[in-house]
Parts: C-alpha cells; sequence; structure tokens
C-alpha cells in the first residue's frame, strides 16, 4: 500500500515515475520495449523453494544480486532520474542497486517501513520479548537467538547477510536521505547507527479526507490484523475476561489463531469472537461498525495503517505503548495508551470506552479532524518532496520531475 500510494501520489503531481522491481513470474532483465514500460522487473530470487542446496547456493544473490546493480545501472543510463526512492529492497532486489545508484552519482532515499536496516528479523522482537541484541555490530545474534522465522538456516542466512552490508556499509554510504513514518524507528535507528546519516520524517502517504466517518455503531470493539505472537492478542484475551460486559470481534488470521481460540476457551470468554480474515471493503466494514478499536502489539509497531484507517473512519483507538502507537494516540482526546504487558489497565480502559459511549464517539470525532489535517495527500507530498531536495541538495524550484519509486 505504502509504495503504491507513494507512486500514486507522484503521477497526480505530474512526475514521471518508473518502477523497478522482481516478480517471481517474470524472468528479468530490461530489454528495449521494458524501458519504455512504467514498469522494469529485474531478477527475481525465489529463496524460499527448493532444497537446502539449491537455497544455499542462491544466498550470494539474495544478499548482493550482481545481475539487479546491473539491471538497474542499465536502466539509470536509460531514464535518467533526479532521485531514486527505495522501498524494502532487502532479498528481492538487494542492496547491490544503491551501488549502482551511487556509481551513477544518483541520489538516493529510501524509506524505513520495518527494522531491516538495524534488524536481521525486521521486528526487533522474538519468542515473546523486545530485542536489540544486534546494537553493536553483534551480528551473530540471530544465529545464537534462532530468531529469523526461527529457523537456525534463515537464522546463518539473515546474520551472514548483515555482516556482508555491514562491512560494505551499504546503506550510510549510499543512501542519502533515510525516512520515517515515526519518531521511535527514527530514534531506535540513531542508538543504533549513532547520529551518523540524514533523515526526515514524512509520516504515511493516505488521504483520510476520502472516508466517510460513522459515529454509530455495533455492539463489538475491534482488533483487525495478523494473529501473530508479537501483536499481543493473549494480553487483550486476558483483558476481556475482565469486562465480560464487553465484546470482542477480532478479525485476521495467523499462526498464533488455534493458540488464541485455545486460550479464550481456557479462559472461558463468551464475550469474544474469531470472525476470521476479512480484507478490502469487508474490513473496512468491520471498523466502521466498531465501537472503538485496540491495537495491543508486544512489540514495537512502527506506524501501522489500522491507525489511519480507524482514524478516518471516525473511531477512537486504544493502543499499547509500544513503538510509534503512542505518538498517534492522544490521550483521553483520540484515545488511551496503555503499558503493553498489563492486561489489567488495558480492562480499565476497555471498561472506560464501552460504558462511556458519547465520550468514546466525541473521542473518534477528535480523530477524524486530526486523520483530515494530517494524514492528506498535501501534507505527505510536500514532506516527500522536502526528503528529495535534501537528497539532490537543490531547491524546490530546481527540481525535476522524474524518480524511480
Amino acid at each position: 500500500m505504502y509504495f503504491h500510494d507513494v507512486v500514486r501520489i507522484l503521477k497526480q503531481q505530474g512526475h514521471t515515475v518508473k518502477i523497478f522491481t522482481t516478480n517471481l513470474n517474470a524472468e528479468g532483465g530490461t530489454d528495449e520495449k521494458e524501458v519504455n514500460d512504467e514498469i522494469v522487473y529485474g531478477f527475481p530470487v525465489d529463496y524460499l523453494h527448493g532444497s537446502l542446496a539449491k537455497r544455499v547456493f542462491k544466498l550470494p544473490e539474495i544478499i548482493y544480486s550482481k545481475k539487479n546493480k546491473a539491471a538497474m545501472a542499465k536502466l539509470l543510463d536509460e531514464f535518467q532520474p533526479d532521485v531514486v526512492h527505495v522501498f524494502a529492497i532487502y532479498v528481492t532486489l538487494t542492496p547491490s542497486i544503491l551501488e549502482a545508484c551511487k556509481e551513477k552519482n544518483i541520489p538516493v532515499v529510501m524509506s524505513c517501513n520495518d527494522y531491516k536496516h538495524i534488524c536481521t528479523n525486521y521486528r526487533l522482537y522474538h519468542h515473546g520479548h523486545v530485542c536489540t541484541d544486534c546494537k553493536g555490530g553483534k551480528l551473530y545474534s540471530p544465529v545464537l537467538n534462532n530468531c529469523c522465522k526461527y529457523s537456525l538456516a534463515f537464522s546463518i542466512a539473515s546474520a551472514a547477510e548483515a555482516y556482508v552490508h555491514h562491512f560494505k556499509n551499504i546503506f550510510r554510504k549510499n543512501v542519502n536521505v533515510f525516512m520515517f513514518e515515526s519518531k521511535f524507528m527514527l530514534n531506535i535507528t540513531k542508538e543504533f547507527w549513532g547520529d551518523t546519516f540524514k533523515w526526515r520524517l514524512i509520516g504515511k502517504p493516505f488521504h483520510a479526507p476520502a472516508f466517510t466517518p460513522s459515529y454509530e455503531y455495533d455492539n463489538y470493539l475491534l482488533y483487525i490484523g495478523r494473529l501473530s505472537d508479537e501483536k499481543g492478542i493473549n494480553v487483550l484475551l486476558k483483558a476481556m475476561q475482565l469486562v465480560p460486559e464487553a465484546k470482542l470481534k477480532i478479525v485476521g488470521t495467523g499462526a498464533e489463531d488455534s493458540n488464541l481460540k485455545k486460550l479464550a476457551a481456557e479462559l472461558k470468554l463468551s464475550n469474544v469472537e474469531f470472525a476470521g480474515a476479512k480484507w478490502g471493503d469487508e474490513a473496512k466494514k468491520e471498523i466502521r461498525q466498531a465501537r472503538f478499536i485496540v491495537i495491543p502489539s508486544l512489540w514495537h509497531e512502527n506506524f501501522p495503517y489500522v491507525v489511519t484507517e480507524t482514524y478516518s473512519m471516525g473511531k477512537a483507538l486504544i493502543v499499547s505503548d509500544k513503538g510509534g502507537l503512542p505518538e498517534y494516540t492522544f490521550e483521553g482526546i483520540t484515545g488511551h495508551v496503555y503499558p503493553a504487558d498489563d492486561f489489567k489497565k488495558l480492562s480499565d480502559l476497555i471498561r472506560l470506552m464501552w460504558n462511556n459511549e458519547s465520550e468514546t464517539v466525541q473521542k473518534g470525532k477528535n480523530a477524524k479532524k486530526y486523520a483530515d489535517e494530517n494524514f492528506n495527500d498535501t501534507v505527505f507530498y510536500r514532506n516527500l518532496m522536502d526528503a528529495y531536495n535534501f537528497a539532490i541538495n537543490k531547491k524546490p524550484d530546481f527540481l525535476h520531475t522524474s524518480g524511480i519509486a
């Protein structure tokens, strides 16, 4: 969503955009026809399937793809962009493309939407707790912790990848500006790297005014998202045991589905419904009809889309104090914040929101106002152009209207 919304906003403002990506169904390469199209496909590496020997053989191309570096260099020669904007290039295009940009003297901005630039498993979390073991160059930690997909093979490969990128200093050397959605991710990046990089806070590409709010509601509060260990749904279930008058609907699926249903049965919860996965308009309908939404994350959420979607539809939030969540939840105004592992405090807030309906509706109205003013295309485009201009060290009047996403 982030990637495509950035492309959408740039094109709406008259910029010429070329997309360089990978596709497991495409052979890769940049022939003359592809260069004239909007999307150019690099060379994909399928690292999830096949025998162990085949995956080990593919490892160098997953860490540093020479093929994609060459394809990127060719594309830069053909397209001649003013700036390159990269998203989630690990193990697909790989950071080798950053060196192609550096060699062509093309400035690069990088969106940091997860923690992969400082954490091998993207999450700063494993086996039930927050983790910063890789800090200080301890890049062997994934092997000791077995934290990458909880697989020793993936953990060894991820540690090897991290060491290669570290010794090449591939990010800080080749990226002109790092862009963040939350102050938390910016500050923890500084903890790992020091204040040795250029950055901008730009928020999220999201147009809240396009959403119609609803200040009516059905008889449930909502959790919507993945059912995984870092999401803290187990804490939410324990809280619900203490608020029998409230009803929780859980929308989503994931690895913890059976464990959470088992926990709900053990706690004898008759006020919890597992509604399964819903997407698109169905998911939006669940948010629009809820009384309020809870985000009980145990890991450091960055700035999830459920925040912008909830606010844009006029609903209030209860969130844990992890990551960027407290930055966008204004205590008593758009919702409430609680200590992530404190299910008793969470139950108190659920009871407060459930039993004070008019105040909860007002919080939703406050949230909609905040979202419309701050989560919109105009604000994001202004922040994005500030980052681009910072990267190319030019004033806005001198910026050409082309770029690569």
